[in-house]
C-alpha cells in the first residue's frame, strides 16, 4: 500500500487485496447517485462492496453536521473537523474493508477538503499535509461539470435549494447565495481541474446524462478490478486462500449469500 506521506501509526502497509475507488467532484454533480448505483451492480457480480463519505464517522460526523447547523463555524476549525472525520473513517472502516478484501466506494476523499480548504484561501501545502496520512486510492474518478451555469438548475431541480456552505456565504463571496453559490463553485471547480494532474484524475464528463455517465463509470470500475481476485458473496471461504483475509483471533472469515455487504464487512472487520 502506498500513502501519500506518513500513516497513521500502526497500520499494516502490507498490501490489501480490496480496492479504494473514489468518486469525486463538485457540490451537485451526481456522486453520490452514482455510487448508489454502482455499489448494487457490484453486488450482483459477487463483489463484497462498502461505501463511504465524508461527514459519515462514528467520531466527527455528528459534530460536524451540528455545527454546520450554525453559521459561526470558523474555516479553521472546518477544516480541522473534517480531518477528524477523515482519520476515524481511514482507521476504521476504510482500511479494515479493504483488509478483508472489500471494495470500498467513497464519496468523496481528501480533494473535496483540500479544494474546500483552497477555495476559502487556506495554505494550499498546509492542508495537504494534514491529509498525507491518506492512503492513495487505486482509481480517482472526477466527475467534471461543463460549467457551474449546469449546476445550479441540478440544485433547483432536487428541491433543497443553495445550501449556506456549499455557497460559500461563510467567507462572502457574493451578496446573496446565488452569486456566492457560482463564485464559490467555480474555485472549486478551478482547484479540481488543477488537482487532475497532480493526484491523477480520471475525468468523467458529468454535463451528459446520468446513463451514459453511469455507462463510463461502469466500463472503468471493471478495468480498475478486474486484475484483482474478487471477494465473492458465495458461501465457503475465499477462492484464493493466500488473499484471504485473517482476523486477529486467527480465523478466516467466510461470505455467505444471505448476508448483505454491509453485514459481511462488520463479520469481516470485528477482529481487526
Amino acid at each position: 500500500m502506498r500513502f501519500y506521506g506518513t500513516p497513521l501509526p500502526d497500520v499494516d502497509i502490507k498490501p490489501y487485496p480490496g480496492k479504494l475507488i473514489v468518486i469525486e467532484g463538485t457540490d451537485g454533480v451526481g456522486r453520490s447517485t452514482h455510487i448508489a448505483e454502482l455499489r448494487p451492480w457490484l453486488e450482483a457480480q459477487g463483489y463484497a462492496v462498502t461505501d463511504t463519505g465524508m461527514t459519515r464517522s462514528e467520531l466527527a460526523g455528528r459534530g460536524i453536521k451540528e455545527a454546520k447547523t450554525g453559521h459561526t463555524l470558523g474555516k479553521l476549525t472546518l477544516q480541522l473537523f473534517y480531518a477528524t472525520d477523515f482519520a476515524d473513517r481511514l482507521h476504521n472502516e476504510i482500511l479494515p474493508a479493504l483488509k478483508a478484501g472489500f471494495i470500498v466506494l467513497t464519496d468523496r476523499y481528501i480533494y473535496s477538503a483540500i479544494a474546500r480548504a483552497v477555495a476559502r484561501d487556506m495554505d494550499p501545502d498546509w492542508v495537504r499535509d494534514v491529509y498525507s496520512i491518506a492512503l492513495i486510492p487505486d482509481a480517482i474518478f472526477y466527475l467534471r461539470i461543463d460549467s457551474v451555469d449546469d449546476l445550479v438548475p441540478r440544485i433547483l431541480e432536487a428541491g433543497r435549494g443553495f445550501d449556506y456552505w456549499e455557497s460559500g456565504m461563510d467567507v462572502g463571496f457574493g451578496e446573496d447565495f446565488y452569486d456566492s453559490f457560482v463564485a464559490y463553485q467555480s474555485k472549486l471547480l478551478a482547484e479540481f481541474d488543477r488537482m487532475t494532474t497532480e493526484y491523477g484524475f480520471k475525468v468523467i464528463r458529468a454535463s451528459r446524462s446520468v446513463a451514459r455517465v453511469a455507462a463510463d463509470l461502469r466500463r472503468a470500475i471493471t478495468s480498475v478490478i478486474n486484475a484483482a481476485p474478487k471477494v465473492t458473496a458465495a458461501a465457503g471461504a475465499l477462492p484464493a486462500p493466500a488473499l484471504a483475509p485473517t482476523l486477529a483471533n486467527g480465523s478466516t472469515p467466510q461470505h455467505t449469500a444471505t448476508l448483505s455487504s454491509r453485514k459481511r464487512m462488520k463479520k469481516l472487520t470485528s477482529g481487526l
